[in-house]
């Protein structure tokens, strides 16, 4: 697992951003996916979240993700739910200690959320489509009303997929620029016409900055480039492989 330096120094936080290695799971999913939605063994997934739930020192009903679907919605957490009770959101937040909360990614941005001093904790899966919807801030807005102060969070960014990885099409460019024409700044070219190349990572910290996040750390690695590190949608689709594995990062209070 990987950790940022920024969370690692808060006090009464600890935080990973698993990579694909150190579970029980084969084949393409070899071997730590945490990934509840691939057609991976059921029995594999649980037992590797369990040991990812034992490395950030909570019980394994305490180690949640919720049903993502590349929205804006936060879920706040006060109890546990059951695995078949996932709500549908891509964040979540939380003050209750024991709790992990965490998202899953495979190309798209996990961001990790800690205000040591409030004592609360948020977790968000940032693809493009919730990056630009809002999950970022709304996020923030969550955290807030559980008694964050925006001046205190630290964020960190996990694994995602770069820049020189992430071809797009003209009208995702457009609806980009179509949106603020600053957004132009976050594409290059692509040796590919029509296309160019999309920055997520820079589209996200741009987000958190206009939030007023004053503590942001990029971890840097790419889901996509190093395969044996990290699982990759994209990659799995350009190899024509049947399913892919999802990572898991995840933060939580210590009791």
């Amino acid at each position: 697992m990987l950790h940022a330096h920024s969370l690692a120094s808060l006090p009464g936080v600890r935080h990973a951003f698993f990579t694909r290695q150190g579970g029980v799971s084969g084949g393409v999913y070899e071997s730590l996916n945490g990934g509840v939605g691939s057609r991976d063994a059921a029995a594999h997934v649980a037992e590797n979240r369990a040991l990812m739930a034992k490395a950030l020192g909570v019980r394994h009903e305490n180690f949640l993700t919720t049903f993502q679907i590349h929205s804006p919605d936060v879920v706040t957490v006060e109890q546990p739910w059951a695995p078949d009770a996932r709500p549908r959101a891509d964040a979540l937040v939380t003050r209750i200690p024991g709790i992990a909360v965490g998202v899953s990614t495979a190309d798209c941005g996990p961001v990790l959320f800690a205000d040591a001093d409030a004592r609360v904790i948020g977790a968000a899966h940032a693809g493009w489509r919730g990056a630009f919807t809002g999950v970022i801030e709304a996020t923030i807005a969550a955290m807030e009303r559980c008694g964050a102060s925006r001046d205190n969070v630290v964020v960190a960014a996990g694994p995602m997929i770069r820049q020189e990885n992430y071809e797009v099409g003209p009208e995702f460019v457009e609806r980009f620029k179509t949106d603020s024409a600053a957004n132009a700044r976050f594409f290059t070219s692509s040796p590919k016409h029509g296309h160019a190349m999309f920055d997520l990572a820079g589209y996200i910290a741009a987000r958190l900055s206009a939030a007023g996040i004053k503590r942001i750390e990029d971890i840097g690695r790419c889901t996509y480039a190093d395969a044996d590190a990290f699982y990759s949608y994209r990659r799995s689709v350009h190899r024509n492989e049947s399913d892919y594995g999802r990572h898991i990062n995840a933060i939580a209070l210590s009791d």
